[in-house]
């Protein structure tokens, strides 16, 4: 006969605060489970929480990282993090994994593919499923940085599901922005034109060793050449560097050239422009979000949601028509036409 397993003590707002604010590790994930949630009672909670942690955030790196797939992302990003924490930084990873389509939970777990980095005492990795948030980052991956960083993290690093959806979300919310390539440029210096250009800040070809050496020391030729003649000379280029993240090679020299873009940043005044305009956008996207979700549970609108589903699935109703009537149930529209 299976017994009850005690229920855990909810915890209060001042004991959050004091437990990020100490590094506790068994709240740390609590506080990022708050936040997170969908319940109107926690997401009041975490507002409250996240007010009182705001005055202890703001000093760590934030850097984006997002590859092709394959790139070995988990790989590179377990050797950075072992790097900085034998230098004595202390690093929080913030993992989006896509989503389950069934559970709307993780997939790929990448805690459990960092087994190295996640025994050290001064890591902190957290997977969170990009429940269908557009360019691979979960919907509350900026509010995780804060609590990281109120926790202390120095270094935060933010893997995404992966390139080719929407890097500026991204951008949006780190201070610098790496993207992790494989050996042989082909297709990818396509990518970089229409996607990345504007706002990569460096490029690590990876997986430059054995028998991909050459191919990864042409592609990175291929890159800066392409990146010269797409920018302009007369604009910062970013830095292109080979690594191998297997055979730690080269790790040190992609650290420093992140660390070199947000040292230049920050000393030129650029770093807290970015972030004031950063702290625009959130806002905005945290209004676009709950709106979503006020539509979404309104019971005029569950009431009439599935049918207009299927009628837009099974291609009698255009989505337009579909989109009018939900508003109008939800009270933005007053159904005149």
């Amino acid at each position: 006969m299976m017994r009850n397993l005690p229920r855990r003590r909810e915890l209060t707002v001042e004991e959050f605060c004091a437990g990020v604010r100490a590094c506790d590790i068994t709240i740390l994930p609590r506080a990022l489970t708050l936040i997170e949630s969908n319940n109107p009672i926690h997401q009041r909670q975490a507002e409250t929480l996240l007010t009182k942690l705001l005055p202890y955030t703001g000093q760590a790196i934030r850097v984006g990282i997002t590859g092709t797939p394959g790139a070995g992302k988990s790989t590179f990003i377990e050797a950075v993090g072992m790097h900085l924490v034998r230098k004595g930084r202390r690093v929080a990873v913030l993992a989006v994994d896509p989503s389950s389509g069934l559970t709307g939970g993780s997939i790929l777990g990448d805690k459990t593919r960092m087994t190295k980095l996640s025994a050290e005492p001064n890591a902190f990795i957290r997977p969170s499923p990009s429940a269908g948030t557009l360019g691979g980052v979960a919907r509350k991956t900026r509010e995780g940085m804060l609590i990281c960083e109120a926790a202390g993290y120095d270094v935060v690093l933010v893997e995404t599901v992966g390139v080719g959806q929407s890097e500026t979300m991204v951008a949006d919310m780190t201070d610098c922005f790496l993207a992790l390539m494989l050996p042989g440029a082909g297709d990818d210096l396509q990518g970089i034109k229409r996607g990345l250009l504007e706002l990569v800040d460096v490029i690590a070809v990876n997986k430059a060793d054995g028998e991909t050496l050459f191919a990864a020391q042409v592609a990175a030729r291929q890159y800066e050449s392409a990146l010269r003649s797409l920018i302009g000379r007369q604009d910062r280029l970013p830095t292109v560097l080979t690594c191998s993240a297997l055979e730690k090679r080269q790790i040190d020299s992609v650290w420093d050239a992140i660390q070199q873009s947000f040292d230049e940043r920050k000393a030129s005044g650029e770093l807290a422009e970015r972030h004031r305009r950063q702290r625009v956008r959130w806002l905005w996207s945290i209004i676009e979000d709950r709106l979503r979700q006020a539509v979404r549970e309104h019971p005029d609108v569950r009431a009439i949601r599935a049918g207009l589903e299927n009628s837009v699935l099974n291609g009698t109703m255009p989505p337009e028509v579909a989109a009018r009537k939900m508003l109008e149930a939800f009270g933005l529209l007053d159904g005149e036409v």
